[in-house]
Formats: structure tokens, sequence, C-alpha cells
């Protein structure tokens, strides 16, 4: 059985079947080992797969060769970028909106008629960019089964569940190392922790919503974060029912920080403003084990995706959350941040100057 997909301890083997989320959402709850793969743009995949080990396979894995560093285009220029910013915070001075994430997704060819190695992308990144959220999926198109091809660095948690408790970890605010975080970084932060505090009440015991972690700074390879952690109870009702993942996905995706608030204000912003589909980047990315009760999905960010269009294309998207407070050169140069290391891990070669 082909497919497999890597998590932090975690290799999984052999797809047993596929579903669509929208559609069968029920059957995530019902038992198996489950990867699951969420757009940005509204579908999600899951795969039950055959064999979950905690040890990596006993294979050698392939070394990795990416595009040439100065191959890579963006869907967003400098210039268009910058003025999608104005634009937003012309929609924020108009009471439309407080916050909205703006992506840019960058892209190289990567020509081959079989798939990339993801494993061995992964361990690139593993080693000049570790991640808490590190995975790797690499599952072929079959006659009965949708295909994903993903390799995340992300460091941030869309949802963790662990019988009945549910935790979410958004992260909004970011710098370079040794600098100081903006007030515009808490103040992005306070509003999607509050955003993420009202998706997950619809699927919680009453009273059960807190945030044990507020405005954590975090520092990581290349750059530093503002973390925060919503926990909550599921329900009854919730707490690993078949209504459990078909309404706490449809209550919380996708993930408040890398769309906005209000979300579906942000969401229509998102659609006028960007030029290329984010598919997995912001997103979802991870693992479902209903045997065991336990959960960990990933946001999409720091991520790669391939697709076979023009011929094999490797994707990284990257972006910025817009507030009233924005400074255009600044939000673009964030994304540039948040890109630098993980293009160069991925690529082969040397920029051109």
């Amino acid at each position: 059985m082909a497919g497999e997909a890597r998590f932090a301890g975690i290799y999984a083997r052999g797809v047993i079947e596929h579903i669509d989320v929208a559609r069968d959402g029920h059957r995530l709850a019902e038992g198996g080992f489950w990867v699951l793969v969420g757009a940005f743009d509204g579908r999600i995949d899951a795969w039950r797969m055959a064999e979950v080990s905690d040890s990596p396979p006993n294979e050698h894995a392939p070394s990795w060769h990416g595009p040439q560093r100065d191959s890579w285009r963006s869907s967003l220029s400098r210039d268009e970028y910058m003025a999608g910013v104005e634009r937003i915070r012309a929609d924020i001075r108009d009471g439309e909106v407080y916050q909205v994430n703006l992506c840019r997704v960058l892209s190289a060819s990567l020509p081959g008629r079989d798939l990339p190695h993801a494993a061995a992308l992964a361990d690139v990144l593993a080693r000049g960019n570790p991640a808490r959220y590190g995975a790797s999926i690499e599952i072929p198109d079959m006659a009965d089964a949708r295909g994903a091809w993903v390799v995340s660095a992300s460091p941030e948690l869309y949802l963790a569940v662990d019988g009945n408790q549910v935790l979410s970890s958004p992260i909004k605010g970011t710098a370079a190392p040794g600098e100081q975080m903006l007030p515009k970084d808490e103040a992005e932060n306070v509003m999607i922790t509050d955003l993420v505090r009202n998706d997950i009440s619809h699927v919680a015991e009453p009273g059960s919503v807190a945030v044990p972690e507020f405005l954590g700074l975090h520092d990581l390879p290349g750059l530093r974060h503002l973390q925060s952690t919503v926990s909550a109870t599921l329900t009854r009702e919730h707490a690993w029912t078949p209504q459990m993942w078909p309404h706490l996905l449809d209550g919380t995706f996708p993930p408040g920080s890398v769309s906005g608030a209000p979300k579906s204000a942000a969401l229509r912003i998102i659609e006028r403003e960007e030029r290329a589909v984010r598919g997995p980047y912001c997103g979802a990315v991870g693992w479902i084990d209903a045997d065991a009760r336990r959960a960990e999905l990933a946001v999409g960010i720091r991520t790669f995706w391939w697709d076979r269009a023009d011929g094999g294309t490797l994707r990284f998207g990257t972006g910025a959350g817009i507030t009233w407070g924005s400074d255009p050169a600044q939000e673009w140069a964030e994304t540039e941040l948040k890109a630098k290391r993980l293009i160069a891990l991925a690529s082969t070669g040397t920029m051109s100057p």
C-alpha cells in the first residue's frame, strides 16, 4: 500500500482509505489513525493509515535536490504587496475589518515524473530549522484516493486534543532575533486570541475556556514570535462522538491566526487581494488517532507543497498580519524574514545579486 507520513516521533505508512472530511468527517472519531491535510481554501482530506510506529523506517533516505535559489518567483511583487497593505488599512479605517493576514506564494520549477521525496526535504528542514510540528506527507494519487505532498516546519498549533481536552496556540507577532515586539504585534495577538476563544467556545463546556498562556515570547531559528494558548473542555456531545470533528473544524477552520478578524470579512478581503491559491499553506497538517482519542493538527505555515503544474512546481507561502498600525514596507520585510531561511534550506545553488 502506497503513501507515508512523518510527524514528531510518529511514522505512518500505507493508505487504507481516503475521505473528504466535508462529507465524511464523522468517520474521524470512529477509529484508526488518520493523516489530515486541510487547504486554506476549504477542502480537508484525510487518509486512514495501515501501519503506525514510533520508530523510523529502516531505509536509506535519498538526498534532497531542490530548485535553484534564484528561480523562485512571488505571486505578488513588493509594490503589489505594499499596495495591498494600504487597501487593507483603508478597510480597517472604514470599519470593515480589524486585522487581515495578507500572504503571497513563492514558486519554483521542480520537475519529475515521480513525486519528490518529501522525507528528504523534511530531514533538511529538521537539521536547519527544527520545528515543534515538523511533518512530511507523501501520498500519491490513486484511482480511489486523492493524494498529497506536503512538507512543513510549522511552529504553530492549530488544534491538539487529548480525551476531552482541546488546545490551540495562535501565533501573531514576529520580529528578527533579539528585536522587541511592537505594540502592533501585541494588538494582533490579542485580537486573534479572542477570536480563537470564541471559535472553540462553540464546542466547549460553558466556563471551561481559558488562556493559560498569553503573549508568550518564543525564540525560533531566525526569528521570534508571540504566542498565546487557549484551552477548553469539549462537551459530552462532542468528545469523540460523530459530531466532534465536523463541528470542531466547522467552527475553527481556517485558523484565525492566518485569516483575520472578523474572520468572514477577512476571508473576503483575502480573496480580493491575493493572486495565488494558498493550498495547504495556512491550512491544517497533522494526525488524528481515534483509538487513543488524541490528535495534533498544526497550522500549515512554514510549509512547502508540490504539484504537477507546469511539469512539477514546488511552492512555499509567506505572509503577515495587517492592522491599522501596519507599515507596508515593514510588512513586506516580515514576509521576507519568514521565507528567507526555509527557502535557502530547500534550494540548491546561490542567489543571484
